[in-house]
């Protein structure tokens, strides 16, 4: 049975973007996108099985292979990509926290051409190459000095068992 769209729940895009700083210089990404060649945190979607920090962990290691614990949240963030009906509404979930060293001969993620750290002045600079407005507020967030408890989060263990498959939501009658 499928689910037509129209009447299907109203869902935000669950994200997670690692905001990493050393001797004043942030960890970022190049990617490839539909947009050009965008300018992001490492960043990506929770996936089914795993919680908020996780998420932030996998996605920093794959897209700069680089293993990466979160032990702080910057702050969550509510952002739609566009004004058309197609436009997509994302929650972010922004860590700060341990970067390890880089792991040698991992290669990065799909569409990453590179990790790059830069300079709050040089991203501000290249702001219309930014993913979304969020890359700069996060930094912008953690130079004011924002940050949460990660505890703040809480992850029930029923979200970290991976459903074998998933079933649209039908609507009560």
């Amino acid at each position: 049975m499928s689910v037509d769209p129209a009447s299907a729940p109203w869902k935000p895009a669950a994200t997670v973007a690692a905001v990493i700083e050393r001797a004043g210089r942030f960890l970022m990404v190049e990617e490839h996108t539909s947009d050009g060649l965008r300018i992001n945190q490492p960043a990506g979607h929770l996936d089914p099985g795993e919680s908020l920090a996780d998420a932030c962990a996998r996605e920093t290691l794959e897209e700069t292979a680089h293993q990466f614990t979160p032990t702080q949240l910057v702050g969550v963030y509510l952002w739609r990509s566009g004004l058309d009906a197609g436009a997509i509404t994302y929650l972010r979930f922004a860590f700060a926290g341990t970067l390890g060293e880089a792991l040698a001969g991992r290669a990065l993620d799909t569409g990453i051409v590179r990790a790059l750290w830069l300079t709050p002045d040089e991203l501000a600079a290249c702001a219309d190459r930014h993913r979304s407005p969020l890359v700069m507020r996060c930094v912008d967030d953690y130079l004011r000095g924002q940050r949460y408890p990660i505890e703040l989060l809480y992850t029930h263990p029923s979200a970290l068992s991976a459903p074998a498959s998933v079933t649209p939501r039908v609507p009560a009658r």
